[in-house]
């Protein structure tokens, strides 16, 4: 067989209920030149290993110990033989368009851009659509991205892969900060190509943000040496994104604010920070094809 230029990687852990309908949204891409990658992060729920054992003859399966979200990514990333990756989670889905205009976008791109991404389509929890933003700047401070980049794999090896480490959320934070330190920029597609299953019991709105203060902490000390006055005082002058929203000062600010006050009181800022920020961002609107409402609406019953 040749080899895909497209292998997407889908880490999976006690969720094999929402494997067929992101089957369905990978069956409907019209981009065809791309394989599917399963990483099973040491599943014990009897029913997603039956839907393991019984994976479609091109879905390739990667088995290991419960690692995490990142370290089943980096398997999968390792495991991949296209030129592009793409990390896809169990429940959300794309729009049949994605994989298409993506590639012919990132493989007409220089290759210092890196990544391409899409604005997300909300479902389950919320509706709407959710606009997205890559801004060098921005990025140290707040993720804009969408953990869905399809990405050059020669990118994710660069900037070293996922942290394993970081079990509890902002792997996806931490990662594109730093692709953008490793010298990758990322392009927006201005349209909602991929659709994100929000649950109240999410990652992100669960832990991840009721944990801000603690993530972002550990963030601060793995790169410290970005966060000083004088680097984001220099990076101010050489990143010329549009976009910008962030000073050196009020990023330093934040600096402080992270390492000075208890994680709880920067935790608690963020969480109520983000509901405010949901609602003002958030376009209510139907989903733009009828299959992806349909696999949409298959992930909201799940």
């Amino acid at each position: 067989m040749s080899q895909p230029k497209v292998s997407v990687v889908v880490p999976c852990y006690n969720a094999g209920r929402f494997l067929p309908g992101l089957f369905a949204s990978l069956a409907a891409q019209t981009f065809r030149d791309f394989e599917t990658i399963v990483v099973d992060d040491g599943s014990t729920e009897s029913a997603t290993l039956a839907v393991l054992d019984a994976l479609p003859p091109d879905v390739r399966l990667v088995r290991q110990s419960n690692q995490g979200l990142a370290a089943a990514r980096n398997s999968g990333f390792r495991a991949a033989c296209g030129e592009f990756v793409l990390p896809l989670d169990c429940d959300d889905a794309l729009e049949p368009s994605f994989l298409h205009r993506a590639v012919m976008l990132l493989d007409s791109a220089p290759p210092d851009v890196g990544f391409v991404f899409t604005d997300m389509r909300l479902a389950g929890a919320l509706g709407g659509v959710l606009e997205r933003q890559f801004n060098r700047f921005n990025q140290l401070f707040h993720n804009r991205v969408p953990y869905c980049l399809l990405m050059r794999k020669a990118a994710w090896r660069k900037a070293g892969g996922y942290d394993a480490s970081m079990r509890d959320g902002y792997e996806d934070w931490e990662f594109n900060i730093r692709l953008t330190l490793a010298g990758f920029k990322g392009v927006r597609i201005a349209e909602p190509l991929f659709v994100y299953c929000v649950s109240p019991d999410g990652m992100l709105m669960s832990r991840s943000a009721r944990r801000h203060g603690r993530l972002w902490r550990a963030i601060l000390k793995r790169h410290r040496s970005v966060y000083s006055w004088r680097n984001l005082r220099r990076l101010d002058r050489v990143w010329d994104d549009a976009g910008k929203h962030y000073t050196p000062f009020v990023g330093m600010l934040l600096v402080w604010g992270g390492r000075l006050l208890p994680a709880s009181v920067v935790s608690a800022i963020f969480y109520n920070s983000l509901q405010t920020l949901h609602r003002l961002r958030v376009r209510r609107g139907l989903l733009s094809s009828p299959r992806a409402e349909i696999n949409a609406r298959g992930l909201r019953n799940e």
